[in-house]
């Protein structure tokens, strides 16, 4: 069974912002929004997570944005983790398919 990525955690960079799902990696003008398997119900964030929640929360993301993309820009550059910082690659275990590169 896969484990439940309920927080991100990189070496000498941490998150800008944690929300009740997402953790979110400020670059400068691009930001990594990531998807965890954290719950969230009532403003309380169960300490157990839904293992691939964030993944599949991610692909319904990039689902919306490539159907809609010729009605309306979008802020998403890349969910390619080789086209993320190589400290992102190198941490594939909690970033691959549930993050996404973002204009600001």
């Amino acid at each position: 069974m896969t484990q439940a990525v309920c927080e991100t955690n990189l070496p000498g960079r941490e998150p800008t912002a944690r929300g009740k799902v997402r953790d979110i990696y400020d670059l400068g003008d691009r930001l990594i929004i990531v998807a965890t398997d954290r719950i969230s119900a009532f403003d309380w964030i169960n300490p157990v997570g839904i293992p691939d929640k964030g993944k599949v929360l991610t692909r319904m993301s990039l689902f919306w944005f490539d159907l809609v993309s010729d009605v309306v820009r979008n802020h998403l550059i890349s969910a390619d983790l080789a086209d993320f910082p190589e400290e992102f690659q190198q941490h594939a275990d909690q970033f691959e398919g549930r993050s996404m590169l973002v204009h600001k």
